[in-house]
């Protein structure tokens, strides 16, 4: 029993290791770290309610990390909800990262934050374009091929 649950363990950690080598792993990676970087500015700023955007985007990302990882995205394929993800992310550190950034005088902790979430809401963005290019090349090799 304690032989199953050891390579169970280890195989998980394997599968860890290979999908941060991947381009959408590493991605989803840095998402979650600058996440991280971006609630601890806020917690040290005097306005820590921009937090929350921080907080739900690093959750979010941490569930579709375990969820690609595990391969667990071609089981259902209706609706693309990565691409939702990170263009409403995108969206959301912008508009909260430039109102931290212009309105944040004398709060180096919330300029700080700011500047962090406007390289966020960039690497959301690249992140969203990434998914749609997937989305795009996916779709014309199916087209093309019922084609015959």
């Amino acid at each position: 029993m304690a032989d199953t649950t050891a390579s169970a363990g280890a195989n998980c950690m394997d599968k860890l290791k290979s999908y941060v080598r991947t381009q959408k792993g590493f991605i989803l990676a840095a998402e979650i770290l600058i996440s991280l970087i971006v609630i601890i500015c806020y917690a040290a700023s005097l306005y820590g309610g921009y937090s929350a955007v921080a907080i739900c985007e690093m959750i979010f990302a941490m569930v579709f990390f375990g969820i690609f990882m595990m391969e667990m995205d071609k089981q259902i394929q209706v609706i693309n909800w990565d691409l939702f993800r990170a263009g409403i992310g995108a969206v959301l550190y912008i508009i909260t990262s430039l109102i931290c950034v212009i309105g944040g005088a004398g709060d180096g902790a919330r300029i700080a934050g700011g500047v962090f979430g406007l390289i966020a809401g960039l690497l959301f963005a690249y992140d969203t374009y990434t998914i749609f290019l997937q989305i795009k090349s996916t779709r014309q090799h199916t087209a093309a091929s019922t084609g015959e």
